[in-house]
């Protein structure tokens, strides 16, 4: 998972600089609030959310999980609090993978989507 850098490196983000930087919609980042208790940026007197870099990072994370590894939100949730036996399932069986696991299934996939390709040209 790459770490986005903003152009301008600051303390504190608003909503929709965030957004910007991770590509989701605010309504995206203000939902995943209310299921995922790591993302609980703070507000600054208007009321206003102020993300931090962590936050950015947790964002990031939640992303990956729940669009390129395909977790559902409970799944997210249990590998963001530490519990690393998620469940996935494959066919009928029932397989448990540690986050370390799971990174290096998804490098051997992507080796091999790129062996594929030189394979069909």
């Amino acid at each position: 998972m790459a770490k986005v850098q903003p152009k301008v490196k600051k303390l504190y983000y608003a909503i929709g600089e965030v957004s910007e930087l991770t590509k989701l919609k605010a309504y995206v980042l203000r939902y995943w609030e209310t299921e995922f208790s790591q993302l609980r940026p703070p507000k600054n007197r208007a009321g206003n959310r102020t993300y931090r870099q962590k936050d950015i990072d947790i964002i990031l994370k939640i992303k990956d999980l729940l669009y390129n590894q395909k977790f559902t939100i409970d799944g997210a949730r249990k590998m963001l609090s530490g519990r690393d036996n998620v469940t996935k399932s494959s066919g009928t069986a029932k397989v448990y993978y540690s986050e370390k696991q799971q990174v290096v299934i998804r490098k051997i996939r992507e080796e091999l989507a790129a062996i594929l390709k030189v394979i069909q040209r």
